[in-house]
């Protein structure tokens, strides 16, 4: 790893392109998304895919406390503008657009977690706070993305693997560099290996278990509120819900002594 410091800080003396290219690819795929959703004009459209190209960045650089590459350099503002209207243009041709949104946002993630990753070691940092630097700079781009457009945030919900794949991206790509594989063939194995493991993720269903011990404890709570405004409704009198019980069902639900409820509905995976 440290035999590459002195090759990772000389990628990034020369890394304009890469980084254009990576904000070109995310422009593209958040304005595609964008463009599938009603009420957002074409300014809206083009705003959200400039900020889904530069926000992986973005993050990146703020985290290692440093100006924003974004703006300190007018490319990076023409390019994904330009890149944005694209995905405007492809949005409207396409029959087919969320296969290729998808694949966008797969190449992004591999893009952004790379570039991130080894900035992150080329300023000397260690290999865990990198991963993590590159991780975050992966799905930055998909956060501002969906917060503009008021939607729940892909990173946050049960669903096919996103961070997740960032994460086996840039861990990759640390592995290799510790074994002196150069800078650029492992930053290529990166996002391959992103890529390939979302795309797979999508097609396949994969996800994380989802976190249930909160989730049937909240049914159980929406359920019993439920019931008593119902009693309410035809009785005119209120009936509170038991809350030690609850309390006592969510103690033996942490501890594994208590069995799924029949009545609860499981969540949507």
């Amino acid at each position: 790893m440290r035999e590459n410091r002195e090759v990772l800080d000389e990628t990034f003396r020369i890394a304009l392109p890469i980084d254009l290219i990576a904000a070109a690819v995310g422009s593209l795929q958040g304005a595609m998304f964008a463009a599938g959703f009603k009420r957002i004009d074409l300014l809206g459209v083009a705003m959200i895919g400039i900020f889904s190209g530069i926000g992986g960045g973005f993050l990146r650089d703020i985290l290692l406390g440093i100006s924003p590459a974004a703006f300190s350099n007018n490319l990076y503002l023409i390019v994904g503008t330009l890149a944005a209207f694209l995905g405007m243009l492809l949005a409207r041709f396409l029959e087919k657009v969320d296969p290729v949104i998808t694949v966008f946002d797969a190449i992004s993630i591999g893009l952004f977690g790379a570039l991130g990753t080894t900035k992150a070691l080329s300023f000397g940092l260690p290999v865990v706070p990198s991963i993590f630097i590159g991780t975050v700079a992966a799905v930055g781009g998909g956060v501002l993305r969906d917060l503009m457009l008021n939607i729940p945030i892909a990173l946050m919900h049960v669903g096919s693997l996103y961070a997740v794949a960032g994460l086996a991206g840039v861990s990759t790509l640390v592995v290799l560099l510790s074994f002196d594989v150069p800078v650029m063939i492992a930053g290529i194995v990166c996002v391959v290996v992103t890529t390939v493991l979302r795309l797979l993720a999508v097609r396949f269903g994969w996800s994380l278990p989802e976190q249930r011990t909160l989730s049937r404890i909240q049914l159980r709570r929406q359920r019993q509120v439920q019931q008593a405004v119902e009693e309410a409704l035809a009785t005119g009198t209120i009936t509170l819900p038991d809350l030690q019980t609850l309390n006592d069902l969510a103690a033996d639900e942490a501890e594994g002594d208590i069995r799924p409820d029949p009545n609860d509905t499981p969540s949507a995976r």
